[in-house]
């Protein structure tokens, strides 16, 4: 029987892979008794990548996963409590509080994963206790914004190269350019036999090689050997 909750593709995605301020800050809400306030969350951007006019939304599934399994294991609140930001926080914070832990109350509304998106407009909003809102914020952060950029910088890639390239179909031949009217002798129009054309930004259309597919980026173009085989 399949899980119902799989784990998240990278075994780094756990809810250490966050701010260390997120922790202290969590500490505070807990010693202010303000942990359990609920609180309202939104995930924009401020401006397109590339210089360009939209961004595709990526990155949802990972964001589930993350959530669906979000737990600090002991191993994990051991870590954090030798940390020496952390050492001198009451016990009951990390046994009482950190270890029972999890995204239970938490909602997520979303757009759809792959949708065009625009600066400053939510992509993910979440509600949830202030605690456990702040503990997941850099995560949520670092799943969607990398995914994302890869996938803007795909479709960008796919429309600058559509219309230079013509994809053959079995038995077609490759069409030909439209020819402007011929004016005859007499001023009349001469009709030439409708032909299509497929038009590129920066010249016509290259018939003699087949439309591109995207499949790699390049490893050392991207963010680290974990961002490199993401992109890929």
């Amino acid at each position: 029987m399949a899980d119902p909750f799989p784990k998240p593709t990278n075994n780094l995605v756990t809810p250490l892979l966050t701010d260390l301020y997120q922790i202290t800050m969590a500490y505070a809400y807990w010693k202010t008794n303000q942990h359990h306030r609920p609180a309202h969350f939104e995930l924009f951007f401020r401006k397109n990548p590339f210089g360009g006019s939209y961004t595709l939304f990526a990155g949802l599934d990972e964001v589930l996963k993350f959530l669906s399994n979000f737990r600090f294991s002991e191993e994990d609140i051991e870590y954090l409590r030798n940390t020496p930001q952390l050492c001198h926080c009451e016990p009951a914070f990390f046994e009482e509080y950190l270890a029972n832990l999890d995204c239970s109350e938490v909602v997520v509304h979303a757009m759809k994963e792959g949708s065009m998106a625009f600066p400053r407009v939510p992509l993910i909003t979440v509600t949830a206790p202030l605690g456990i809102g702040n503990l997941i914020e850099t995560t949520l952060l670092t799943l969607v914004n990398y995914p994302s950029l890869v996938a803007t910088n795909a479709c960008r890639m796919v429309i600058a190269a559509r219309g230079q390239f013509w994809e053959e179909t079995a038995g077609a031949s490759p069409p030909r350019a439209v020819l402007p009217p011929r004016t005859s002798s007499t001023g009349a129009s001469a009709k030439t036999p409708r032909k299509s054309i497929q038009l590129a930004e920066g010249g016509p259309a290259d018939f003699t090689r087949r439309k591109p597919k995207c499949v790699e980026f390049g490893l050392r173009r991207a963010q680290g050997p974990d961002g490199g085989l993401s992109a890929s």
